[in-house]
């Protein structure tokens, strides 16, 4: 499987085949918390016959783990064909810097939204991938959201997925956070041989019971993530600042930025959903800029991803025309 390590971490990426229109952008999708790359292959198969995709698993979940070694305060990428690309800290990466340096990696601010998106910058600097929509599920649609902030040249339109929010609720949050912690701190590597864990893992935050290899998958991931990858993407996307920051982040951003609800999606209802939508100037616009998917939950891209590939597919045939004004 190919790697691109940047800041030490060997990100493993799949990327399909390029298709014949090759103004069409390339859909880059971004996995949520404690989950991997694989759940976007049902939606991978839909699509890539259209546009080419990639799908990476991010720094510190999947099979994208830390190496122990840190090089330099520079940001190091190298790809496994054994060509490599070096960006110094004071060349800038498309119109952002990767500003990420060996003391903040071993600090939980280097696992910020805003950290997450500078590794999928520098991901698309070295595939050199010119420009893209980002597809985020959850906490990957927040993530895509910086990227679409930091390289508007780049990320042309965004699509989150189960993703909402802005609306900080002290006590929900907190029990949130607390719950997350124990999570993440009690996954002994038995628990993969527990008896019938893998239909638990296929019932939980759906509206459907899912398939018992997508249970198998989200026991994997769970178990496989690293502790502080794990714990810093949960403390650092969860505070009152960083809640706060998301609807102006989205009232800033000029590219097209649409959502998909599950209508019985219990871990980010859709009235969240809207009220970070209502954000961004199509929201008022005729066709406003949400989609809910019935009789779906928290994980739309298994749960229903003929649906989802459809409205993708509406949303990018709208602003087809848009995709050569970068180049």
């Amino acid at each position: 499987m190919p790697s691109i390590t940047i800041l030490t971490t060997p990100h493993i990426y799949e990327l399909t085949a390029p298709v014949a229109d090759s103004k069409r952008p390339v859909l880059v999708f971004v996995h949520g918390w404690l989950l991997s790359r694989r759940y976007w292959q049902p939606l991978v198969d839909l699509l890539q016959s259209e546009y080419q995709c990639l799908i990476y698993d991010a720094r510190g979940f999947g099979e994208s783990q830390s190496q122990l070694a840190y090089r330099s305060k520079s940001s190091h990428i190298t790809t496994s064909h054994d060509a490599s690309l070096t960006q110094s800290e004071e060349t800038p990466l498309f119109q952002g810097e990767v500003s990420l340096t060996e003391d903040e990696l071993l600090n939980p601010k280097s696992y910020s939204l805003k950290a997450y998106a500078e590794d999928l910058g520098c991901l698309l600097a070295s595939l050199s991938i010119e420009y893209a929509w980002v597809i985020g599920h959850s906490l990957g649609g927040s993530v895509a959201l910086w990227a679409a902030e930091l390289y508007p040249q780049v990320v042309q339109g965004v699509v989150c997925l189960n993703a909402g929010g802005g609306i900080y609720l002290k006590e929900e949050f907190e029990r949130f956070r607390n719950a997350g912690q124990q999570l993440v701190k009690f996954r002994p590597r038995w628990l993969s041989y527990v008896p019938l864990l893998n239909l638990v893992f296929s019932r939980m935050m759906v509206a459907r019971p899912l398939a018992l290899k997508w249970g198998r998958q989200r026991v994997l991931d769970f178990i496989r993530a690293d502790e502080q990858a794990a714990m810093g993407a949960l403390l650092e996307s969860t505070t009152e600042t960083e809640v706060h920051l998301l609807p102006q982040l989205v009232s800033r951003l000029q590219q097209p930025v649409y959502f998909i609800a599950g209508d019985r999606d219990r871990v980010m209802e859709i009235k969240y959903v809207k009220h970070l939508a209502s954000f961004h100037s199509l929201f008022a616009s005729q066709d406003s800029n949400v989609f809910q998917i019935d009789n779906c939950g928290h994980l739309g891209m298994i749960e229903a991803p003929n649906e989802v590939a459809s409205i993708v597919q509406k949303i990018l045939s709208k602003h087809a025309h848009e995709v050569s004004k970068i180049e």
